[in-house]
């Protein structure tokens, strides 16, 4: 069993009155983490630490911040075993996925550290006879950084690593589902000498969100507000920063299609789909959750496709061979079922049997699908594969699109030229040609369209969302003046 402290201020510590909370192990049901549940107070105090942290951090020189993320960079990767360890027991996924987690964390890092010296303005042309006229950009100050539990390194690491690139101080408010996971992200931090208060993690009982949020988002202090999340929850983040006049990055949820034409090279094809489909259960926002597919080479496809998926190593987590294992609770298997059902009973046909077991779900391909069923337009979060045909590619097109989500899609085509001119037509923030819908750099601009957020995390693109435009003018000759 784990255990997970606040950590304020640089220190590890108890939420007040000694108050926890519990995170079950959703492959053994047991207690995986007894976490603090941060009370108002505790809140309290992570805000004042950071924005007296933000004080000295921003005048901190670029240098020095990058050497401090390169040794956290390091430390990530030498603690991966730890953060596999931990992550395995409170949310069920393998350890190739925990491990990939680490690695591009540590890369998310390393890109931060390289960015410190990037932030740059301009000379802007003035008028003005004598008049020196710049615009710069400026850290903001406190930033409030809400991550998710299915990425748990990655995620956790994107949401505090650019903004502190930048001069500004974090809080993240860990996820109920991976605290111990999202503390350690600190603790790593921490250990590299990030700085007392520049980053602060607070978990907290899955009853006390709204409250703990609230509090963080009204804070004067708090200037910035990024959420990763569901949509559902992204659309309180926004409401609720939008009453205090706070900007926010919102990535939220999806519902990725993936267009085979009738040239797709299919066995890249199929494991692009496949890959897309189940790496992490289907718990990806990027995840492939829809396929459309040219009818006149659907069968062949579809033949491929089902052998690959019989094929996927499902089984315990710790086993190195297993390439599927858990979703986070049973209950997310159950909301599944719920939504399979509901699509076989309006005709839907599943070339594998569904199979749940607990909180295990196997990969399952749901083949016919229409618009009147719930699985066409709900996102399922898991390992659900629909699969619709069209006839010409106007139609794959309008299927595509005809969803609330757009963050991430992919073309398959050996016309590259049309591929290209399909990605510019689907309404995605990202889209891969021959390549599956999950794919994250830590250099790119990530982030969606419609329901799925709005902002981007990554490298360049995250300067303006965690710098202020200061407009700035210094008059070095006499001026003379109407008055």
């Amino acid at each position: 069993m784990n255990t997970a402290q606040l950590l304020i201020n640089g220190e590890l510590r108890d939420a007040q009155g000694g108050q926890t909370f519990k995170r079950i192990n959703p492959v053994t049901g047991e207690v995986a983490t007894v976490a603090a549940a941060a009370q108002p107070a505790d809140v309290a105090a992570a805000i004042e630490a950071a924005e007296q942290a933000f004080k000295s951090w921003s005048a901190l020189g670029p240098t020095e911040r990058r050497q401090r993320l390169l040794r956290a960079a390091d430390l990530m990767v030498e603690r991966s075993a730890d953060f596999i360890r931990i992550a395995r027991q409170e949310t069920g996924s393998t350890d190739a996925w925990y491990g990939f987690n680490a690695q591009l964390a540590a890369n998310i890092l390393r890109e931060a550290a390289g960015m410190t010296t990037q932030v740059q303005g301009a000379v802007i042309p003035s008028d003005v006879p004598g008049n020196l006229s710049l615009s710069m950009r400026v850290p903001c100050g406190v930033v409030l950084s809400i991550a998710p539990w299915n990425a748990p390194m990655i995620l956790s690491t994107r949401a505090i690593a650019m903004p502190i690139a930048y001069g500004n101080t974090v809080i993240l408010k860990a996820s109920e589902i991976s605290p111990a996971t999202h503390v350690l992200v600190g603790e790593v931090l921490n250990e590299a000498g990030i700085g007392p208060g520049v980053v602060n993690i607070l978990t907290h009982a899955p009853e006390d969100a709204p409250a703990v949020v609230e509090q963080l988002i009204a804070h004067r202090a708090v200037k910035r507000v990024n959420f990763t999340g569901s949509t559902q929850v992204g659309r309180i983040i926004a409401t609720v920063a939008a009453q205090h006049l706070k900007p926010t990055v919102l990535e939220l949820g999806g519902k990725a299609p993936a267009i085979i034409c009738a040239d797709a090279d299919l066995e890249q094809a199929v494991a692009g789909v496949a890959f897309g489909a189940f790496f992490n259960q289907g718990q990806i926002c990027m995840s492939t959750e829809r396929v459309l597919v040219d009818a006149r080479i659907a069968d062949e496809f579809m033949a491929r496709l089902v052998a690959k998926t019989r094929d996927i190593a499902v089984g315990q987590p710790e086993d190195p061979q297993t390439t599927f294992a858990y979703l986070e609770s049973e209950q997310a298997a159950e909301r599944l079922r719920a939504l399979v059902e509901d699509a076989v009973q309006q005709g839907a046909e599943l070339p594998l049997p569904l199979r749940i077991e607990g909180a295990q779900m196997y990969p399952l391909i749901v083949d016919g699908i229409r618009p009147e069923m719930r699985l066409y337009a709900e996102e399922s979060f898991g390992p659900l594969l629909t699969v619709m045909r069209f006839n010409h590619i106007d139609e794959a097109i309008e299927r595509a699109n005809d969803t609330q989500y757009g963050l991430s899609a992919s073309v398959y085509s050996q016309n590259i030229s049309q591929a290209l001119i399909l990605a510019g037509q689907i309404e995605s923030g990202i889209c891969h040609i021959n390549g599956p819908t999950v794919h994250d750099e830590a250099q790119a601009p990530f982030g969606g369209l419609k329901d799925s957020g709005y902002g981007r995390f990554g490298s360049r693109a995250a300067i303006n969302e965690f710098t202020e435009e200061r407009w700035v003018t210094l008059q070095s000759t006499p001026r003379q003046f109407p008055l």
